[in-house]
């Protein structure tokens, strides 16, 4: 099987990890040889409620049952996507009532992008430096390193950046402004998280000028970081906001929300703005509802904040230099990038699934799902600290 993995299935790394899944449920991914592994990263922020939640599971199950792909996104009702839509502007800011459902994170922010320049009928886009919002064209143009974004250009012209948290560079956004575009908190930068005022004076100015904020929540969305959206810790409301990853429990999904009035620019002139075939799917938008309703009607998103507490209360070590983020939403910083990735091999070794950050090195990924048990964290904090005390001088 690694040899057929290895020879027709394109790869994204030369030395990908190469676990040969058997099975997985809750906190634990199986291999080939029924060895659990305890989970700490829940596919990149994706598995909410951890592997294979009954809920979800049964929610899919009956779809698939019922119906699954009949029409192109937007033509006929279909009653998972319209409840869906419905439930998320429940628990969203009125300003934030209208959802186009999409098959990514990167394919909302495309989605986002066109949206704002249509809107306002202006070009420039305002991302942050050490940004990253996906690997699409669009999204990609948004990136703030150069090496990852130089063999594909030519990419979409009229890109700005401004630093993140940087209050001087805020005065960057002008009437010529589309859109600025920012990671709530940033994610492959190392979980930084915006300083006390930032994105409310980002939102001002934004206001100001004509602009409008697009705030990409496809990772610390739903319940993530101890509320539904990172925004709300912020007082800070996005015109657009782009959601993924978590909102569906594992299967693939993205979204882009905004107002009746904003979105309603994507349906003429021309018509057709934009479209997918597979967006807002039946069972997918089951697993969405599935999810939202779970989170609804347990105490996981409050629980949030306490495993972030247990967290950094056990994560204290000579070599820890800091644990940064929110929620479960966190990265350990090492002194050395050489050191995280020895860390993160071992600890596989040793059954426990950590990962990296994008554009931080230094950093141990730390993302279990919302129902990963203390136990379990106390579990795999010990082999973190276990291993650290081997690398002590």
């Amino acid at each position: 099987m690694k040899d057929d993995f290895l020879k027709y299935q394109a790869q994204t790394s030369p030395h990908p990890l190469a676990l040969q899944v058997s099975h997985a449920k809750g906190s634990y991914i199986y291999d080939s040889e029924n060895n659990a592994h305890l989970d700490f990263v829940a596919g990149v922020s994706a598995c909410t409620l951890g592997h294979c939640h009954p809920a979800v599971v049964d929610a899919i199950q009956k779809q698939a049952e019922s119906y699954m792909h009949v029409m192109v996104y937007g033509e006929y009702i279909q009653e998972p996507a319209v409840k869906y839509t419905k439930e998320l502007a429940s628990i969203l800011p009125d300003s934030l009532n209208a959802t186009y459902l999409v098959n990514s994170g990167t394919e909302a922010v495309e989605g986002a992008l066109k949206l704002a320049r249509k809107f306002t009928g202006r070009s420039q886009i305002i991302a942050a430096k050490n940004a990253y919002h996906g690997n699409t064209m669009g999204s990609l143009s948004l990136m703030g390193l150069e090496e990852r974004k130089a063999p594909f250009r030519p990419l979409i012209p009229d890109v700005a950046y401004i630093s993140f948290n940087s209050f001087p560079e805020i005065e960057k956004i002008t009437s010529k402004t589309a859109a600025v575009i920012l990671e709530t908190i940033q994610g492959g930068a190392g979980f930084i998280v915006p300083k006390q005022e930032y994105l409310t004076k980002v939102k001002k100015r934004c206001a100001e000028v004509g602009a409008l904020l697009i705030l990409d929540e496809i990772q610390p969305g739903f319940g993530r970081t101890g509320k539904w959206f990172s925004f709300e810790h912020y007082n800070c409301t996005p015109d657009i906001l782009v959601i993924g990853k978590g909102m569906a429990s594992g299967m693939p999904v993205g979204a882009f929300v905004a107002s009746k009035k904003i979105m309603d620019s994507l349906k003429d002139k021309p018509k057709l703005g934009h479209i997918t075939t597979f967006g807002g799917n039946p069972v997918i938008a089951a697993a969405s509802l599935a999810t939202l309703t779970e989170l609804k009607k347990t105490k996981l998103i409050h629980q949030t904040t306490e495993k972030e507490i247990l967290f950094k209360k056990l994560l204290i070590h000579p070599l820890i230099k800091e644990v940064r983020g929110k929620g479960l939403m966190l990265a350990i910083l090492l002194e050395s990038g050489d050191l995280a990735t020895k860390i993160i091999i071992e600890a596989a070794k040793e059954k426990l699934i950590l990962f990296w950050l994008l554009f931080e090195p230094k950093a141990i990924r730390i993302s279990p799902p919302l129902t990963i048990s203390t136990a379990e964290i106390e579990k795999g904090c010990t082999i973190i600290l276990t291993i650290l005390d081997k690398h002590l001088q």
